[in-house]
């Protein structure tokens, strides 16, 4: 849903750039743009979870989609309804679309969604998605190895920093402002890789509470070589260096570097003395960019 939404809004991915000709040419598909007509945009904050069913226990990766894709088609009428219809016009800054309204009360909709995910994910993602999949696997046994080390409320608390654990509740920072009672329920963590850096939580459907959090290390294996200019500012500078070609900020790099918050910004503030890279506040974050003369630098190097 991640990668549709970027294809639908002719957006760029701040790891993966741009979806690229496969996603969009699905995009004319009307099952794909049925489903993509069913994903926020313009500051909308509601994905119908129907759309995004809890991961289930698929032994196998492809059976794990293939459940999925199913769990969508199976989707109650009355349940389609509810999310489609009242959710929507809830978090919605715009009003449904009456040929979209008029699919939801044929009853048809539920098998064109799925038709419609099947058809996205073996144009725009089957083929690349092992390498992406490694990234979660990855995830997963790290944050089990802290939670095993560290307990569960560490493990929960970094997260992401828009999480926190309390010690009887998790905070998570968003436009939407509530407290839900999960007493009782099972937990789901979902690292996600198309959706970095975001966080989104799932709570709306009985039985199911998925937090979404970015997969640690996304990019981490791109190539942005920072060549010997690490011998001069040292390797955690010099990949900081090689991967400010955007503006980003300290949460988002340590993100792809796997370096701790703290380490990051040590470091960010010696290259930000040293004339190597600016930094500007933008909401709630302060991002930082490499300089002209750090860009020159990496490319002397590089050469």
């Amino acid at each position: 849903m991640a990668w549709l939404k970027l294809t639908a809004a002719s957006g760029r991915h701040p790891v993966f750039g741009d979806p690229g000709p496969l996603a969009r040419a699905s995009l004319t598909h009307p099952d794909v743009a049925l489903l993509a007509d069913l994903l926020p945009r313009n500051g909308d904050t509601y994905i119908p979870d129907l759309l995004t069913p809890q991961p289930g226990s698929a032994s196998q990766r492809r059976e794990l989609i293939e459940e999925q894709i199913a769990q969508i088609e199976a989707v109650a009428q009355g349940e389609l309804e509810t999310q489609v219809f009242t959710h929507t016009r809830t978090h919605w800054n715009r009003p449904l679309r009456a040929t979209t309204r008029r699919i939801a009360e044929s009853g048809r909709m539920q098998r064109r969604l799925a038709n419609g995910v099947a058809r996205f994910w073996r144009d725009a993602l089957s083929d690349g998605w092992p390498a992406l999949r490694s990234i979660t696997d990855q995830d997963v046994a790290h944050r089990a190895t802290a939670m095993a080390t560290h307990g569960i409320g560490r493990m929960l608390g970094a997260l992401h920093p828009d999480i926190e654990w309390t010690g009887d509740a998790i905070t998570v920072h968003t436009s939407f402002n509530g407290e839900i009672d999960v007493t009782g329920r099972d937990l789901v963590l979902a690292p996600s890789v198309l959706n970095w850096p975001d966080v989104i939580i799932q709570v709306d459907t009985p039985g199911q509470f998925v937090l979404y959090y970015p997969a640690q290390r996304v990019g981490a294996g791109q190539d942005q070589r920072s060549g010997s200019i690490a011998h001069v500012v040292g390797n955690a500078r010099a990949a900081l260096l090689a991967d400010l070609d955007t503006a980003r900020s300290t949460a988002e790099l340590a993100t792809r570097t796997g370096y701790a918050p703290g380490t990051v910004s040590y470091h960010l503030s010696a290259l930000h003395r040293a004339r190597l890279v600016t930094k500007v506040r933008a909401g709630r974050y302060v991002l930082y960019q490499r300089t002209e003369h750090a860009t020159g630098l990496l490319d002397v190097t590089r050469d």
